[in-house]
């Protein structure tokens, strides 16, 4: 799995009993993921880390499903809530984490578009207004 290669730490959180997360994982998890999951599934039961990551319904006693990218200081540095009608797609959840490793390493943007091993933009007063010509995908 990409995410193992890329030495980031992954964990799957809902109110769901660690029961429940085990029986999600042999029903169906493990037919759609050969071996399973390789991360584990946490138990926020009352919603405590859900409130704190301001994904919680009080009225659903639910998490609703989000995603954050967390840095090494733990700082959020991106977050997305979605709701349980759209799937997520873990392509771009690793673009993300690739385009944050670059920023940090190299002091650069990356701007829309942006794909790993493209190179990003030095900020600048002079590049304000000027994106579209220096950033060519």
């Amino acid at each position: 799995m990409e995410l193992k290669a890329l030495d980031v730490e992954v964990l799957a959180i809902s109110t769901d009993s660690q029961f429940v997360h085990q029986a999600w994982h042999e029903a169906e998890l493990s037919k759609m993921v050969q071996g399973g999951i390789p991360f584990p599934m946490v138990s926020d039961a009352g919603g405590r880390i859900g409130q704190v990551y301001g994904v919680y319904d009080p009225d659903e006693c639910v998490d609703i499903r989000g995603r954050f990218i967390i840095d090494p200081d733990f700082n959020i540095r991106s977050m997305e809530i979605l709701s349980l009608d759209v799937g997520r797609n873990p392509l771009e959840l690793i673009r993300q984490i690739k385009a944050y490793r670059y920023v940090c390493s190299t002091g650069e943007v990356t701007p829309s578009g942006w794909q790993p091993g493209q190179s990003g933009l030095k900020t600048s007063a002079e590049l304000v207004g000027k994106v579209y010509q220096a950033w060519k995908p």
